[in-house]
């Protein structure tokens, strides 16, 4: 294991070992060739200056030759050869400034932090780098020199390098012939600007390095800080009088906030609320005031006068890409809302005909006006499901691999998570479809009894003769045996129906009319169609008869059931007869 890792250790050495010998190399290799380059430069310009000479002298010949035909041609075919040869020439040096603009390095002159300009060309053995570095320096020695005029600055020409000189004196800088090239200008030219440039620069820092222009600057940061101390005290007054009205106001509100008649939030914590955001505000409100100060007292003094586009980068960079971001993404939610508005009018349209089927003024064959609105339900989850569909690759950052993978993550949740949800779901489609109940029948669903007050996609909710809410998972209403009472009652009646035994000593006949007539007592029991009597059993000690009436309230079973109980007691003590059971004997005096 030991041997193992200090292999590891050498491969990994020697792996970035040779990758920065590589990098070294390339570095290497390109100033090598960037040298090379410039040093052709110079060769061309120098050759280019020969036949310059050559040109002068070749015309003066030509002006002197007049007369002299094969003479004059002879010339006149030399100036033809030098000029290909300066425009072949020139064109190549427009090729090799090209070629060393790709991987040049600009060094910047810089005095108190301001750039002045920047040397991209090397001088003889001294490297662009280094010319810069000097010529910073003397600028500098420059400004800080106490009996500097701006006339002690001039150019002198020396063949066709131009020097810019102090007093006579020291160089400050010499603009070769690459410097022209590099910029596509007259040694002359360039000289001219770069003097200009450095004057006006030290001009420029001295006046603002005075002692009055310093005085100015203070007084500017206190009159900064004082303004913006007013400006903070300011924004706390006026936060104060929003808290002062909040109070104010949340205590006329007794209710709180409420939505339609919900009440969502309290009064107490509404105020607690108003206050916090009132509290947040102010706090963001003063740190952003004291934030954009900055850049202005930075501003004021040269030193720092860099930091303020820094400083307002940080807010202007973020604030810049969203804006940007919101300005890309306009066309995007053009679409979407395009898409969003056809569908919406679309449902509006589905509402409308599904609304009229529940009413029944327009009737479909085979479709009830019940499945109306499930139906409609179900087409406005299809809609806005493809409406989703079409919508996702418009929002912001679907394309993302982030957005792909939360999607599908957020997907398989929903799935694991929600089996029995979608089975109560399916099933409470089926039950819709079934019709066997609707709000307010009577029915019985397992073992339990009740009016059904509510039917959800999920469950069904039934409460009980005791005002009991049971709450039965659609799955099992559709798994369970379901008995609806109130199916038939308005149309042709539920029948009530019990069972009394009697004697064999009491005619069937007189058992018929005392039944009968008990029936007919009974609360809610209709006299049309007539109860009726069945004999059920012949059993050793008693007869077993059923008593059926009809009622259209099957919500009130209990109070038919208990009433009809109490008139069957009645007619029977009135006829003086003694209801039977097997547990049951009498002993009869005669």
């Amino acid at each position: 294991m030991r041997y193992k890792k200090l292999i590891f250790l050498f491969i990994l050495t020697f792996s970035t070992g040779f990758n920065l010998l590589a990098q070294q190399t390339t570095d290497t290799l390109t100033k090598e060739s960037l040298a090379i380059n410039e040093v052709k430069l110079i060769k061309d310009q120098q050759q280019k200056q020969i036949d310059s000479l050559v040109k002068i002298q070749l015309e003066e010949q030509l002006r002197n030759a007049v007369g002299d035909k094969s003479k004059t041609r002879e010339l006149e075919e030399k100036l033809r050869k030098i000029a290909i040869s300066d425009s072949l020439r020139n064109i190549a040096q427009a090729e090799e400034i090209k070629k060393l603009k790709v991987h040049a390095q600009g060094y910047p002159i810089v005095l108190n932090h301001d750039t002045l300009f920047s040397i991209y060309t090397r001088t003889g053995s001294f490297s662009a780098r280094e010319r810069a570095s000097a010529i910073a320096k003397k600028i500098n020695n420059l400004y800080e020199d106490a009996f500097y005029t701006p006339d002690s600055l001039q150019i002198k020409s020396s063949t066709d390098n131009f020097d810019i000189v102090y007093k006579n004196q020291e160089i400050i800088m010499t603009i070769s012939n690459l410097d022209g090239l590099w910029f596509g200008k007259t040694n002359a030219k360039l000289a001219e600007e770069y003097l200009i440039t450095i004057k006006r620069s030290i001009k420029s820092e001295r006046e603002s390095h005075s002692l009055v222009n310093w005085a100015k600057r203070i007084g500017l940061v206190i009159l900064i800080l004082i303004l913006l101390i007013i400006m903070v005290a300011l924004i706390n007054w006026v936060f104060r009088q929003i808290q002062k009205y909040i109070i104010t106001r949340t205590q006329k509100l007794k209710a709180g906030l409420k939505l339609g008649s919900i009440k969502v939030i309290p009064a107490k914590d509404l105020e607690l609320i108003f206050l916090k955001i009132n509290g947040a505000v102010r706090l963001l409100v003063t740190l952003i005031l004291i934030y954009l100060s900055l850049p202005l007292l930075f501003s004021v003094f040269p030193e720092t006068e860099s930091w303020t586009s820094t400083l307002l980068n940080w807010i202007l960079g973020p604030l810049k890409i969203a804006l940007n971001g919101v300005v890309t993404y306009l066309p995007n939610l053009f679409t979407i809302l395009v898409i969003y508005f056809i569908f919406k009018f679309t449902l509006k349209a589905i509402r409308y005909f599904f609304n009229e089927v529940k009413r029944s003024n327009i009737q479909i064959n085979g479709f009830h006006p019940e499945w109306s609105v499930p139906t409609f339900n179900i087409l406005r989850f299809i809609l806005y499901a493809f409406m989703l569909v079409i919508i996702f690759p418009y929002l912001p950052g679907s394309g993302s691999a982030a957005f792909q993978g939360v999607s599908v993550f957020l997907g398989i949740l929903i799935s694991l998570g929600s089996s029995s949800a979608i089975t109560n779901i399916v099933a409470g489609l089926v039950i819709t479809y079934m019709r066997p109940f609707r709000i307010g029948d009577r029915v019985k669903i397992g073992e339990v009894i009740g009016d059904i007050i509510e039917k959800t996609m999920l469950v069904t909710r039934i409460r009980t003769i005791k005002n009991e809410d049971v709450t039965v998972p659609n799955s099992m209403v559709l798994s369970s045996s379901t008995v609806n009472y109130s199916s038939q009652a308005k149309i042709n009646g539920l029948i009530i129906h019990y069972e009394v035994t009697l004697g064999y000593d009491v005619p069937w006949q007189k058992a018929y009319e005392m039944l009968i007539n008990a029936a007919l007592k009974t609360d809610f029991i209709i006299s049309e169609p007539k109860p009726f009597v069945l004999q059920t059993k012949l059993n050793d000690f008693y007869v077993s008869y059923q008593i059926n009436a009809y009622t259209h309230e099957a919500g009130k079973q209990a109070l038919i059931y208990s009433s009809l109980l109490e008139h069957i007691q009645d007619e029977l003590n009135t006829a003086g007869i003694e209801l039977l059971s097997p547990n049951y004997n009498v002993i009869r005096k005669e």
